[in-house]
């Protein structure tokens, strides 16, 4: 209690690097800690973003939510129950694999984070197309997509989405998955 999440460096790094920039950190015990963010300059004109009506999507299908942190698993199993899913947990790749061999058949979707302790999510992912090549796995991570996220991706991962993210963005992200949108 009363200690965060773990994301926000990561969050903060991801989104750097993702603009092209660097982060210089600089921290000195008992003094306290400088961070320096550097982002390229831009020539582009701001342009105002103009909002679609967005809604809260539902479902009735079953995820297998595989996550090393409990916090995270508890939040989003309680988001995605609030709409409807009937969502079951694994807490590493190993668990999630053995969960998936036994059950695949009433799984209709994988939220898999990618950096767990042991098997990461790309590993974990791999087996999973093993077993069943039409798996459907959106990946998850605090970092942004980028680097193992895109190699991921490009081995057949449906979707990514950032964390943390909003009960609208998971909703409309796990809908779009399950009705092959992506």
């Amino acid at each position: 209690m009363g200690r965060g999440t773990g994301l926000g460096l990561a969050m903060v790094y991801g989104i750097i690097k993702g603009h092209k920039g660097y982060i210089n950190v600089y921290s000195e015990k008992g003094e306290g800690t400088n961070f320096t963010i550097y982002l390229p300059a831009s020539e582009k004109e701001v342009t105002r973003e103009v909002k679609t009506s967005e809604k809260l999507l539902t479902g009735h299908e079953t995820i297998l939510l595989v996550d090393d942190e409990e916090m995270i698993i508890t939040v989003t199993r309680d988001i995605l129950e609030s709409v409807g899913y009937t969502v079951w947990s694994a807490k590493s790749g190993h668990e999630a694999i053995e969960f998936y061999k036994s059950d695949k058949d009433k799984i209709d979707l994988i939220i898999l984070d990618m950096v767990m302790p042991g098997i990461g999510g790309g590993e974990t992912f791999d087996r999973l197309k093993e077993i069943n090549s039409d798996v459907k796995v959106i990946l998850s991570s605090g970092y942004s997509l980028n680097g193992q996220a895109i190699k991921i991706m490009e081995r057949g991962c449906h979707a990514f989405i950032q964390k943390p993210f909003s009960i609208l963005s998971l909703s409309q992200k796990v809908r779009d998955v399950l009705d092959d949108k992506m």
